[in-house]
This record gives structure tokens, C-alpha cells and sequence, in this order.
């Protein structure tokens, strides 16, 4: 057994490497020829020896030792191998911003913003600082416990925000998934939380998919006595399978008429970030009948750089309260049809009524979608399909707005 002298007075002869002193139950100091003196716990691993280094002496001391030395002989007993244990540690202190909830979210979030859209990042961002932060921002993340979070989030959900609420939670669960892969939490406790809040069921944008009801509505934008800009973007929602953001804030110079063709900037589409920045377009063939329309709108804001520009600022597109007020003065509610529903309206006839091809109506609503060998569809495929397409259903609806019984269209 060492006593503290022999620690002090160790040195390693001239002729060694190194010189170890033993003490018991595997403990040992190695002293080097510079005079450095380091405890080692000798251990079997398997069918070899391993050692667990305890640190330097003197500041760590003999007593300090045995203790350290009776901690990993506890591990050991525990089934956990001590070096592996060790090596843990340093990786968790690796972590540079801390272990709180808002150290491991805010690393998270910047690792994951530049993928994003700028207004996600910015909802994703506040939605943190306003309902979590607040309340479990500076609580170490392994240290929360499930009922802790389910209250947190439950403060939102009692002021009525239940959409809210249940992405709370899913930012969470991306949050805890990362805190236990950087060593900051050793499980997910969001998964507790499973069944805890009020059931968020995703709303669908209302939409008309009956042949005559939808005629009925399409007579009644023909026949709509309100504003040029508003009739004209009322008469191509149905017609373009667009959303609301990209038919409105249109401009001139997107336009080819001649050519019959929109190319929608990739900045102006619903994409991440990195696809707003270096996607290709989306290509929009117009029919015959959407051609006409904007034709006959040029005349009036063809001097502008807006297709459908705003009342008080013509620099400004209109708003997306425009279209939705006058489907609602024509007794459209939003529980009946809404602007964006129109793109339902047409996936659903597209696919049911006129039986045209699954990845040709995707392509032209812009989605993103695989192909049949997996690859990741290209948008700016199956123009010619989609052209023609387009054209087919434009003569649909003018065959529904004539109030014909039309239920399918034969392909000529």
C-alpha cells in the first residue's frame, strides 16, 4: 500500500521509461524521468489488460485516487466499461454552448435554419422565444421532466392555439432528438407526451369536386361585377392550379403570351431556402382560355410591372383578401370554397374526371415528388405533357361553365 511520502518522493531511475508504484486493487502511479506522476487503475477487459487514467499527481491525491479508482470498479460491477464511460464525458463537455433547453434549441436551430424558408425560420424562432424559452429555457434539458414540457406547452394551448401547440411540441421533439445525439440528454421525453394535448387535425383548404356545383361557381366568377384585376384572377384561379402567393404576385415580364408560357422565378415558389435560391422555375403552360384572360387584363395593368397590382400601391401585388372576399360576396364562404381549394378542385376532377396522369398534375402543382426509381422529380419535366394537360381541362370548364352534363372527357 502507497502512503502519501511514497507518492512525494517516487522518481524514475535513469536507466527506465517509467517507474510504477502499486498500490492495491489495480491502482498504480507511473512516474516518468521528467518527474511527472500520473495514477493509472489497471483493469481485464476481455482477455486482455486496460488501463483508466485518474488523473495527475499531486493534484489529484492518493485518497482521490482510491476513490476514483472504487468508482470505475462500480462501473465495471454496473456492466459499464470505464474508458468508454470516460470518453463520454470529455464528448458531452465538448458541448460549446452549454446544456440548457435554449443552449441545445438555439444550436439546433442554427444548424437547421439555413434549409429553410426565411418565414419558417422566423416562426420556428419566435415561437421559441415566446412559448418555450420563457418558461424552460435556462432548465439543463436532461433535467426537465415530460410533465414539466406537457405544462409548458399546455399554456399555449390554453390560450386557444392549438395549431400552435401541437408544432410546439414538434420542435421540441427535433430539439430533444438533437440534445440526445450531442450527449445533452439520454432520451427523447417528448414521446411521454404522446395523447397528452387536444388532437390538431391539419385543416384542408374547402374546395367544390362536384362537375355541377363547380360549373354553378364558375358561372358566377363570369359573371362577378367587381374590379377588372379581381374577375381576372377569380376567372384563371381555377384554370392555372397555382397558389394564391404565386398567381397574385405575378409580373408582366414572367409573361409569353405568344409563347403561351408563365416561368415562375424558383424565389417566388414554395421551396426551402436553398431551393429558392438555386432551384430551377416552375414553367406554367397557359390554355388558350388563360391567354385570353390576361390579355384582356393587360390592357389594364400592362403598363405596370404587376399583373394583379394592389388598389393603394400599384408597385404592390393585391391582396389575398381580394379573391376571398368576392368568392364570399358571391356566397362562397370559407367552408365551401376557398382560393387555394381551387387547386383541389383541379387535382381531384384532373385525376377522377379526366383521368390524366398522377405525375403530370403534381408537376403542374408543383410538387415535389419521386419518380418511379426513386430519383427526386424534376419540375421543369413533362411540359408537353402538361401543356396539353392544361388545355384539356381549361375546355372542361368551359364546358361545365356552359352547363353541360360533362363527367368525363375522352382523350381525342
Amino acid at each position: 500500500m502507497l502512503t502519501d511520502a511514497h507518492c512525494k518522493n517516487a522518481t524514475c531511475p535513469a536507466d527506465k521509461k517509467r517507474e510504477r508504484l502499486t498500490d492495491s486493487g489495480g491502482l498504480y502511479l507511473e512516474v516518468s524521468p521528467n518527474g511527472s506522476k500520473r495514477w493509472f487503475w489497471k483493469f481485464r477487459k476481455g482477455s486482455s489488460d486496460s488501463r483508466l487514467a485518474l488523473g495527475s499527481y499531486p493534484a489529484v491525491s492518493l485518497v482521490a485516487a482510491r476513490r476514483a479508482r472504487d468508482a470505475a470498479r462500480l462501473q465495471r460491477a454496473d456492466g459499464t466499461d470505464p474508458t468508454l464511460a470516460r470518453k463520454l464525458e470529455k464528448l458531452k463537455a465538448l458541448n460549446p454552448t452549454g446544456d440548457s433547453f435554449k443552449a441545445a434549441a438555439l444550436e439546433w436551430y442554427e444548424k437547421q435554419a439555413p434549409q429553410w424558408s426565411d418565414a419558417h425560420a422566423s416562426r420556428s424562432k419566435r415561437q421559441l422565444e415566446r412559448d418555450l424559452f420563457p418558461w424552460i429555457g435556462e432548465r439543463r434539458i436532461k433535467d426537465i421532466e415530460p410533465v414539466e414540457l406537457l405544462a409548458t406547452i399546455r399554456k399555449t394551448e390554453e390560450r386557444g392555439a392549438i395549431e400552435t401547440a401541437d408544432r410546439g411540441l414538434m420542435l421540441c421533439r427535433q430539439i430533444w432528438r438533437y440534445a440526445v445525439a450531442t450527449g445533452r440528454a439520454t432520451r427523447d421525453i417528448t414521446t411521454d407526451l404522446k395523447g397528452a394535448l387536444v388532437p390538431y387535425r391539419g385543416k384542408h383548404f374547402a374546395a367544390i369536386v362536384d362537375p355541377v356545383e363547380f360549373g354553378k361557381l364558375l358561372r358566377a366568377t363570369r359573371a362577378y361585377r367587381g374590379g377588372p384585376v379581381v374577375r381576372a384572377a377569380l376567372q384563371l384561379a381555377p384554370l392555372l392550379l397555382l397558389r394564391p402567393g404565386e398567381l397574385r404576385a405575378a409580373r408582366w415580364i414572367e409573361i409569353d403570351l405568344d409563347a403561351a408560357l408563365w416561368t415562375i422565378p424558383a424565389a417566388r415558389m414554395k421551396r426551402t431556402k436553398d431551393g429558392k435560391e438555386n432551384g430551377d422555375p416552375h414553367l406554367v403552360p397557359l390554355s388558350r382560355q388563360a391567354v385570353e384572360i390576361l390579355q384582356g387584363l393587360k390592357g389594364y395593368t400592362g403598363h405596370g410591372a404587376m399583373v394583379f397590382p394592389g388598389e393603394r400601391n400599384h408597385e404592390r401585388p393585391m391582396s389575398e383578401n381580394s379573391v376571398r372576399t368576392a368568392l364570399i360576396s358571391m356566397g362562397y364562404t370559407s367552408d365551401i370554397q376557398t382560393w387555394h381549394g381551387f387547386r383541389a378542385t383541379a387535382r381531384t376532377m384532373l385525376t377522377e374526371r379526366l383521368e390524366c396522369d398522377p405525375l403530370v398534375i403534381e408537376a403542374q402543382l408543383a410538387h415535389s415528388v419521386k419518380d418511379a426509381n426513386g430519383r427526386a422529380y424534376n419540375r421543369t419535366t413533362y411540359l408537353r405533357q402538361r401543356a396539353a394537360m392544361m388545355q384539356k381541362w381549361a375546355d372542361y370548364l368551359d364546358a361545365l361553365m356552359a352547363g353541360a352534363k360533362v363527367h368525363q372527357l375522352q382523350a381525342a
